[in-house]
């Protein structure tokens, strides 16, 4: 894919570029825009470096990539309701994104993408890794992918965000209004993307709480080989922040994971999530057809 106004750097073999030559601080043109959400779809993941953003300049940057979809479940930065504080407080042992995930797959339609900003790093640990459901997709069997066709899996947020969800209590504070979280969605289990037009696993541990028309029990065995399948190396990029880094993924063809390794110091970030469009399965695939059959 061309993507003649930007310069990319690919950071792994499976996913992720980073961006050069670019500040965000200027004003984005609506070449470089569409540059930006193409290639956005096609790493599933781009990072920036040194760009030190004040919150108003994070807010217009997202506004320029899309529209934003105001959390209801983090607690936003002051003054600024658009953006969500990803935090953990020495004191806490424990994060926010601590496990595999893609963002508001429970929603009826989900979030396009989200746009994280370090403010505040532990000297060392606190990376996110990444994981590209197209290359997880790609590998699956021949067999596998023609059971998952036409497949559709239930998602939901009340056993994370939820009255009834089981958190520690270090999270008080960092996550809130649990009576939002009574919302549950179907999704197809394969996904056409809506930009890059690939095919990409649709389920995730984080949320995905079985197949549509299965019992918990007989959804367990097969979830927990896709869950196992997809996190394989070669799928995965493990990104360093550095102060001024941002990072802006898409939902829809990746998860991430939030390492949980800096016990003792003070991890803050600022995200702004994307809204998204309806989400469908790809037109079955042709096979084709011995003589007579």
């Amino acid at each position: 894919m061309s993507h003649p106004r930007l310069d990319l750097e690919p950071a792994g073999p499976a996913l992720g570029a980073f961006v050069r030559g670019i500040d965000l601080h200027e004003p984005l043109t609506d070449e470089v825009v569409t540059d930006l959400l193409q290639a956005h779809a096609e790493f599933g993941v781009l990072f920036f470096r040194d760009q030190h953003l004040t919150p108003e300049q994070h807010i217009g940057l997202a506004e320029r990539l899309g529209v934003i979809n105001v959390n209801r479940f983090f607690a936003a930065v002051a003054g600024h309701p658009q953006i969500a504080e990803v935090r953990k407080e020495p004191a806490q042992t424990t994060n926010i994104g601590g496990g595999w995930h893609t963002d508001h797959s429970y929603d009826q339609i989900p979030a396009l993408g989200s746009l994280l900003y370090a403010i505040e790093l532990p000297p060392a640990g606190g990376d996110t890794v990444y994981a590209s459901m197209y290359a997880a997709y790609d590998a699956l069997s021949e067999g596998m992918k023609q059971m998952l066709e036409g497949l559709n899996a239930v998602h939901s947020s009340r056993h994370v965000f939820g009255a009834a969800a089981s958190r520690p209590g270090d999270l008080t504070g960092r996550l809130g209004n649990a009576g939002a979280a009574t919302q549950d969605a179907v999704h197809p289990v394969v996904i056409t993307h809506p930009r890059s037009g690939r095919r990409a696993l649709y389920v995730n541990p984080g949320f995905t709480v079985g197949f549509e028309g299965w019992t918990a029990e007989e959804s367990e065995p097969l979830l927990s080989y896709l869950y196992q399948h997809a996190v394989r190396p070669e799928f995965t990029y493990r990104f360093q922040w550095l102060p001024g880094s941002l990072a802006f993924w898409d939902n829809r063809c990746t998860w991430h994971f939030a390492v949980n390794d800096y016990q003792g110091e003070r991890r803050l970030l600022h995200r702004i999530t994307l809204e998204g469009e309806a989400l469908v399965e790809p037109m079955p695939a042709l096979r084709e057809v011995s003589p007579g059959g």
